[in-house]
């Protein structure tokens, strides 16, 4: 195994022995193997473990096997823990994207520090398989049916040249220790489902289905790159550029067939996915001015062209209200007062001004511009209800809706600021302190 995971890393040009690389490991089967092999090979190389926080005592107890496990090997060890359930809340995806996600921003920050030059993850070829069943349910394309590729950018997958049954084969074979996740048995997650009941199905239909479609991972791989180069070629020769943003020619756009292909290959390095394209080319015949929005970028339908430009910073930005200020300038102009005697204290019914139970709040409040997920409990209902809806609801137009801001108190909606309150935060009859705050541009 070993002689297959050097000309692996060789044939896939996955990285050098002048290299450093950073070995991401769990204290599982896969990425303890990993690191045998890596220490066998006399490559240079380091340890970092992720505490996600998701299984308790055991994830503490996971952090403690992979740190003695660096002491055995005499390597480097990094650790840092994560509130994954926190992340995945305020990021509004699923507690595996916000783990993958925080795992990936550490190991980013890691590897800018220069002193390795690449992090490792020990997904094998079972993974590649059930990431490619995954990717064909999603929609995802030509680009995820060739699944998890051996290197890109900083990520390299060196484990990628065998199967499950010889990783469980070699360390039995070195008697290697390791820990087992109680979470991979469940089935409340997609991965698992389809390891656990998809798989045996197909395998019981298909009993030589890991090598058919790894060999044709292989075929796609080559089609893709045949069509990559195709569709890049005629989309640099249709996007016109400029410092400030992208422009598409909506005349030579419908003269490529198919247009939705093309569109989509187009859009998705701007954050778009495929059910955007067919909004955008239902609206190519309405009047010009409609526009559509992914996390970073915004496609707008010009008469002759579609724009792509940058969102505005702001649309993620963050602004701080700390305990006592009274005015606040940036990004809009509020007015904050606190009153302590409220006997006959009188509510302003304008729908600019808010009054607030302060003790309820938590400094600093924030100032930020909703996002997908957002919900709150809008003032007289014990029932919470998505931001979105509320903009439904209440017939807020998208351009209207993308200039609102809410205020936010420990990540609880308080403010839909021109608009409604949260129940949670209004006023009562043992109210003590209340903070009023008037929104000047409105």
């Amino acid at each position: 195994m070993l002689n297959d995971f050097l000309e692996f890393i060789k044939l896939e040009s996955i990285f050098t022995a002048n290299n450093k690389i950073l070995l991401g490991v769990s204290g599982g089967i896969d990425s303890v193997v990993m690191v045998d092999l890596f220490t066998k090979a006399g490559l240079n190389f380091g340890i970092a473990h992720c505490n996600f926080g998701l299984r308790g005592k055991e994830s503490d107890e996971d952090k403690i096997f992979v740190e003695l496990l660096s002491k055995n090997y005499d390597v480097p060890f990094l650790a840092k823990t994560f509130d994954t359930l926190k992340h995945s809340k305020n990021q509004s995806i699923s507690i595996q994207m916000a783990a993958r996600e925080l795992r990936v921003a550490w190991f980013e920050e890691i590897i800018a520090g220069q002193e390795y030059s690449y992090y490792a993850t020990a997904h094998h070829l079972d993974d590649q398989i059930e990431t490619i069943l995954n990717n064909f349910f999603r929609g995802t394309g030509i680009a995820g049916l060739h699944g998890i590729l051996p290197k890109r950018d900083n990520l390299i997958h060196p484990m990628l040249f065998c199967f499950r049954n010889q990783i469980e084969a070699y360390a039995i074979e070195h008697q290697l220790n390791y820990r087992i996740d109680s979470s991979n048995k469940k089935t409340n997650y997609i991965r698992n489902q389809i390891r656990h009941q998809l798989i045996p199905v197909i395998k019981q239909i298909y009993p030589n289905y890991q090598k058919t479609i790894s060999d044709n991972i292989q075929r796609i791989k080559q089609a893709e790159t045949v069509y990559t180069n195709h569709v890049q070629n005629k989309i640099e020769k249709l996007i016109e550029s400029s410092d400030a943003h992208f422009r598409i020619s909506i005349k030579k756009l419908l003269n490529l067939q198919p247009v939705e292909t093309y569109l989509y290959e187009l859009i998705k390095t701007f954050g778009f996915n495929y059910s955007h394209v067919s909004d955008i080319i239902g609206s190519i015949n309405s009047s010009p001015g409609k526009y559509f929005l992914s996390s970073t970028h915004k496609i707008t339908k010009d008469r002759t062209h579609l724009i792509i430009e940058e969102r505005k910073n702001e649309a993620f930005r963050e602004y701080l209200i700390q305990r006592g200020e009274n005015n606040i300038s940036e990004p809009i102009n509020l007015k904050l007062h606190l009153t302590n005697d409220v006997k006959d204290f009188k509510i302003s019914k304008l729908s600019s001004v808010a009054h607030l139970d302060s003790e309820k709040l938590k400094y600093p409040l924030k100032l930020r511009k909703w996002q997908k997920g957002d919900y709150f409990y809008p003032l007289g209902m014990k029932q919470k209800k998505l931001i979105s809806d509320f903009f439904i609801d209440n017939k807020i137009s998208v351009p209207v809706k993308e200039k609102i801001w809410l205020l936010v108190s420990d990540d609880q909606i308080v403010w839909i600021i021109g608009y409604r309150i949260d129940n949670r935060f209004k006023t009562l009859e043992n109210t003590e302190a209340i903070l009023s705050i008037e929104c000047i541009d409105i």
